[in-house]
């Protein structure tokens, strides 16, 4: 099957005329729609749905956010015949993430069409147990290409009643490597069908899928730039590598989040930020590609129902985390390309709510952020580290939210008891009463810090360590010793906040390690004490001039995944002798 290259229509978005009811959709599907709250279609609804009611192929260029699903899936959905148990439809979805929420989507738009199953097929689950459910009778399979092919070889997928086939985010399967497996599945489906391809990007091997397997489509594309400036606050931070996680956590700490995402560029890079952000004490969890399916579906849950607020991830697999409530996001790592940080801060602003975008960048990437600028056309409002205070007013906003939402109808008859019999024992006012407890609840996020202001950021981007010294410890990476080594033992022993730990530089027979100046003469008494990875080591302030000395060549330092945990040089990979 072939067709003429797709014609991209050049029309600017245009603006809903008259909501759904003008599209020519069922009074069944408008009643779901309805019940979600969905009262005007998106750009993307509105020039999509009456192309594919009317039977045409088509090519959806449209970033995540758009409204896509919805765009496709609802013709689809008044095409369906719910009295058979054929498989009309099939979805390809370049993760299983994606595809899961695919299929929620669809099962909430077909909730008032009787009978319609819906089956989600994924690597990373048991087989048999889809195979199941395929011949048990399904209308829709929604599934990542190679399973489906699996599906389709084993000949438990029958698709010779397929009407209609769907490729959402056809470059993201490409760029995954699925695409040998879509273009069997289009080759093997039935020619009388309608094909509908959404895709980000138009790269030429998706133009050539188009080609072969679309007959004569529409080709939309919406702009994404006036989503982008119209509900997501964008800034940015030009600071040294080094500093990148002291900003991230001031970040965390002085921004009135709900839920972040935070985009680290892989897999080794995600567990490690996550690593290190649970060493400062925030509840992090990281969602990627090595993960098995019940893994990623837990931090999902866990992120929708409130008890992670912070999620560290790869572009990937953030594809598939539809959450509403994700307030902010931050591109810890600078993304390949603006079209993938258009992806990235699609994940906020969602739900009619704002959202806010962080980018944090060196100074030598200054130049793909002024590429990502020019292409969303808006200019990332600058920002500088927040202060303590900045940090010491947001401590005080959750906790005065808890304490409001403590007066909401909670029982409070035993705690009244209690403060009338510690008020009666202790002859204190109300108010002071008030503050102790208040300071009891703060716990470890007192209102006042004990840490320095951070160092402002030159105009060279390198920052001030002032209040840092760098120590010297004569054990290193040839004794097994690790990040998470150094900061027990000066955590542990030397009773420092985690936070007051800088760089951790490992090196093959020594480590540099930073801490807070106010801290560094009991580190060093208390380290030379105390026994690491079985043996004792000597420990000094470190020379800046061996210090630079050691850093350039003479000596090998630590691998990747042994990166600092709380600090800011990069690592260097070990060089065998």
């Amino acid at each position: 099957m072939h067709a003429h290259e797709p014609q991209i229509d050049p029309r600017p978005s245009s603006q809903p005329s008259g909501g759904f009811h003008s599209l020519g959709l069922d009074p069944l599907l408008l009643g779901a729609l309805l019940q979600k709250g969905y009262t005007e279609p998106t750009p993307i609804q509105e020039r999509t749905i009456p192309v594919l009611l009317a039977g045409r192929d088509l090519v959806g260029q449209a970033q995540t956010g758009t409204g896509k699903t919805a765009a496709f899936a609802l013709p689809l959905l008044q095409r369906m015949d719910v009295h058979s148990r054929m498989v009309q439809a099939l979805i390809l979805a370049p993760t299983r993430e994606l595809a899961i929420q695919v299929t929620e989507a669809i099962e909430s738009y077909a909730a008032q069409l009787g009978r319609l199953r819906v089956l989600t097929v994924y690597g990373g689950a048991p087989i048999f147990r889809q195979l199941k459910e395929l011949r048990r009778g399904v209308q829709i399979v929604v599934g990542t290409p190679g399973r489906i092919r699996d599906c389709m070889e084993r000949g438990a997928l029958d698709i010779s009643e397929v009407k209609n086939v769907v490729l959402d985010e056809a470059d993201e399967m490409l760029r995954m490597g699925f695409i040998e497996e879509v273009e069997w599945i289009l080759g093997h489906t039935p020619e009388k069908r309608q094909t509908a391809l959404f895709s980000a990007t138009m790269p030429p091997a998706i133009r050539r899928v188009a080609q072969n397997y679309l007959r004569d489509p529409e080709h939309i594309a919406v702009e994404t730039r006036i989503k982008t400036a119209d509900k997501i606050d964008q800034r940015s931070m030009v600071l040294p590598h080094r500093q990148k996680l002291d900003a991230l956590a001031r970040l965390l700490e002085a921004e009135p989040t709900e839920a972040v995402l935070i985009f680290a560029r892989t897999k080794a890079g995600c567990n490690e930020l996550m690593e290190k952000l649970q060493l400062r004490g925030f509840a992090a969890a990281a969602l990627h590609g090595d993960m098995n399916q019940s893994q990623r579906e837990k931090v999902v849950r866990q992120i929708k129902d409130g008890r992670n607020k912070i999620v560290v991830a790869t572009d990937v697999a953030a594809r598939g985390l539809d959450v509403d409530c994700i307030t902010h996001v931050v591109n810890y790592d600078i993304p390949s390309s603006p079209e993938v940080y258009v992806h990235r801060i699609g994940r906020t602003g969602r739900a009619g709510r704002r959202g806010v975008s962080i980018l944090l960048a060196t100074p030598k990437e200054r130049r793909s952020l002024a590429g990502i600028e020019r292409f969303t056309g808006k200019v990332m409002t600058p920002m500088s580290l927040p202060s303590n205070e900045d940090i010491a007013l947001n401590r005080a906003a959750e906790l005065k939210a808890r304490v409001a939402k403590e007066l909401e109808g909670a029982d409070l008859g035993p705690y009244k008891d209690l403060v009338e019999e510690i008020m009666a024992e202790r002859d204190v006012p109300p108010l002071v009463l008030a503050a102790a407890l208040a300071r009891l609840a703060a716990g470890d996020k007192p209102l006042v810090l004990e840490v320095p202001e951070p160092a402002p950021l030159s105009s060279r981007g390198r920052g001030a360590d002032s209040h840092m010294v760098h120590l010297f410890l004569s054990l290193g990476f040839d004794a097994g010793v690790r990040p998470g080594n150094i900061v027990a033992a000066v955590t542990n022993e030397a009773g420092v906040p985690p936070k007051a730990i800088g760089a951790i530089d490992i090196r093959k027979t020594s480590t540099i390690f930073a801490v807070d100046k106010q801290y560094a003469k009991v580190v060093l008494e208390r380290l030379s004490k105390v026994a690491i990875r079985g043996r004792f080591a000597a420990v000094r302030e470190a020379r800046e001039s061996s210090a630079s000395a050691e850093s350039k060549h003479k000596a090998p330092r630590g691998p990747r995944r042994f990166r600092s945990a709380f600090g800011s040089k990069g690592p260097r990979r070990v060089r065998k002798k």
